[in-house]
């Protein structure tokens, strides 16, 4: 079993001598402008936030595990799922558009709590185009442990194992493939015996042949390692 971080967003800051959310957001004028635009209840104004998110991220103004960015971001990978907001038994904020950029974002930024997030939305969520973006994200993140590659490894292996065995989501999982065969290269080779299980699910489940074909190549390439 593998832990499972907080699916509350902020939770890491509990302690009374560590900065605030207030403070964070004082001490940035950008930050302080995406932050309200993504905490707004409006679609529109949190697909903006994104935008302006991706923008810092790409001209190097976030470094990794940036504290008010990351928080943002959690906020945003949780709408609809972690954070529910209800008219009657109706959930009135479910943006999966707004989970699946802020997953990307998570993944593009870095760091062991967009890690920790991108983990959570796995367990999570339950929109494929959500978890194939969280998925990919997660292949494409350097890890500085085993103990965190296997986090890594097993959140995976779970969302794939817990895929509708009769429906699966095929994007899905061409995106898990991928993300396995990055990590085993970047890490020489697979530590947890889960993914080698949801390997073989999805070479002999009910996937297309450009799907199994990718499962049968991403475990020919971890049993030459």
């Amino acid at each position: 079993l593998f832990i499972v971080p907080s699916l509350l967003p902020a939770q890491e800051n509990q302690g009374s001598d560590e900065t605030t959310v207030e403070e964070l957001f004082l001490q940035s004028v950008e930050m302080r402008i995406i932050g309200e635009q993504a905490f707004s209840d409006d679609r529109a104004s949190k697909l903006s936030s994104l935008e302006n998110m991706e923008e810092l991220i790409e001209e190097g103004a976030v470094s990794s595990g940036d504290p008010e960015a990351h928080y943002i971001l959690d906020s945003l990978s949780a709408e609809g799922v972690g954070i529910t907001i209800r008219q009657g038994r109706r959930v009135v904020n479910n943006f999966p558009e707004v989970r699946r950029k802020a997953a990307e974002l998570l993944g593009k930024m870095g760091g062991d709590a967009a890690k920790d997030t991108l983990i959570n939305i796995l367990i999570s969520d339950d929109e494929p185009m959500v978890l194939s973006e969280a998925v990919y994200a997660l292949g494409n993140m350097s890890v500085d442990s085993e103990e965190k590659q296997r986090q890594v490894e097993q959140a995976i292996a779970f969302s794939i194992l817990n895929q509708d065995i009769m429906n699966p989501d095929q994007n899905f999982a061409y995106a898990a493939l991928l993300s396995i065969e990055k990590l085993a290269q970047q890490n020489g080779g697979i530590n947890d015996d889960s993914v080698y299980r949801a390997l073989i699910r999805i070479s002999q489940g009910n996937y297309v042949s450009a799907v199994r074909n990718k499962a049968q190549e991403v475990i020919q390439t971890l049993l030459e390692n």
